[in-house]
């Protein structure tokens, strides 16, 4: 293969990577996932376990998360906005409700069918409620919408979501049949499980059963740590069985380097763990550093506990040394963040940020870091020659 095959390939496996559903609107992501699907399909199930399903409207690679229960990456709406719990019932509600409804829906007829089935007993008994009473409930299924727009399950024919939103109009959207029916991933349909917790249930629609032989048992350790690898910012060992740290410490050059022809993604391995870093910075739903108030106050925040002796931090110690260098880098940051009490939320979004990357974890009134921390660490410049006069 050429050296070009080889980097459109990459092109394309990290595409499906970023975006596991592509449609044919997606241009050149669409074309090159299409032209190498054959030979992403074989390593996707022989490294991951996943299927990828091609057809002439959608490419769908049916990402399963290793782990699951991680709160860390919500989807996010506009603005970056994350998804509130009350968001993701409206999402289920409204994909309950398109895979009943004819071709054509308006989001009048939406709102009325996500109405009807979020008023079940079993809904309302854990506290939800959703009324199209208030501005507040028409933005949050217009934030929905606009997600299902843009994964291309609702395609607009007329009308403006802000004019629902103000209660002055309607909006008439097509349904794609196509991309609805490849959303769902999991090996056994939400009906078909049973459990009394979510946690169960989220288990049981994965649960593929114990491995009758070594070979099955070694290849699904192989899945699941690849899964990690291409998902996870890191992985430390301490977080592994003893069976998975036992085959990753074998197996982890293998597994590197068929990552690494993949996607281009570099290991970095340390006596702690490992984690895929990408030099070109773009397969990441979260940067760091990254621009913006909030992005240099998480850089900031980085590395003062990187540079500390301590590893547990308060949220209120961290509030008190944002208090004390805001007055340096206040023409660098928003209006507002000045103002008293404004760091509690700088820091509470720099703590979300920095679990997310797996640098910190949450303990009770604050965080404590972990070994990746400590690259943020920062020395104090060596300055080399004779001063000028």
């Amino acid at each position: 293969m050429s050296a070009s095959g080889i980097d459109d390939r990459q092109r394309a496996a990290r595409a499906l990577l970023m975006r596991p559903l592509v449609r044919s609107a997606s241009g050149d992501d669409f074309r090159l996932a299409k032209k190498y699907a054959p030979d992403l399909r074989d390593w996707f199930d022989t490294n991951t376990g996943w299927t990828l399903h091609v057809d002439s409207e959608v490419i769908r690679l049916a990402k399963e998360p290793a782990t699951i229960g991680n709160p860390t990456h919500p989807i996010r709406g506009a603005n970056d906005q994350a998804f509130s719990r009350r968001r993701y019932v409206l999402l289920m509600l409204c994909l309950a409700s398109l895979e009943r409804s004819d071709n054509q829906i308006s989001l009048g007829r939406l709102a009325d069918q996500v109405v009807l089935y979020g008023g079940t007993s079993e809904l309302t008994r854990s506290g939800f409620a959703f009324g199209l009473i208030t501005r507040d409930d028409r933005s949050d299924l217009v934030a929905v919408v606009q997600m299902l727009l843009g994964w291309g399950v609702l395609g607009r024919v007329a009308g403006d979501e802000q004019e629902f939103v103000h209660n002055t109009g309607d909006v008439l959207y097509d349904v794609s049949r196509r991309v609805l029916s490849q959303l769902l991933v999991s090996r056994r349909g939400p009906s078909m499980v049973d459990g009394a917790t979510l946690a169960e249930r989220l288990e049981a629609m994965r649960d593929r059963g114990m491995p009758p032989s070594e070979d099955l048992r070694n290849l699904r350790l192989r899945h699941m740590l690849t899964r990690r690898l291409l998902d996870d910012p890191v992985v430390y060992f301490t977080e592994l069985s003893e069976d998975e740290s036992s085959y990753l410490r074998s197996q982890r050059s293998a597994i590197c380097r068929r990552i690494t022809e993949l996607t281009g993604l570099v290991p970095e391995i340390r006596a702690e763990g490992i984690a895929m870093v990408d030099l070109d910075d773009d397969l990441t739903d979260l940067r760091m550093p990254d621009r913006g108030t909030e992005g240099h106050v998480t850089l900031l925040i980085a590395e003062h506990i990187a540079g500390s002796q301590q590893t547990e931090h308060s949220f209120a110690d961290l509030a008190d040394y944002i208090r004390s260098v805001r007055a340096e880098y206040a023409p660098f940051w928003r209006a507002g963040s000045q103002e008293p009490g404004a760091e509690v939320a700088l820091v509470s979004t720099a703590a979300s940020r920095l679990v997310a990357l797996h640098v910190c974890e949450r303990i009770p009134g604050g965080i404590r870091s972990l070994a990746a921390l400590a690259r943020f660490a920062v020395d104090a410049p060596t300055i080399t020659g004779a001063p000028r006069p």
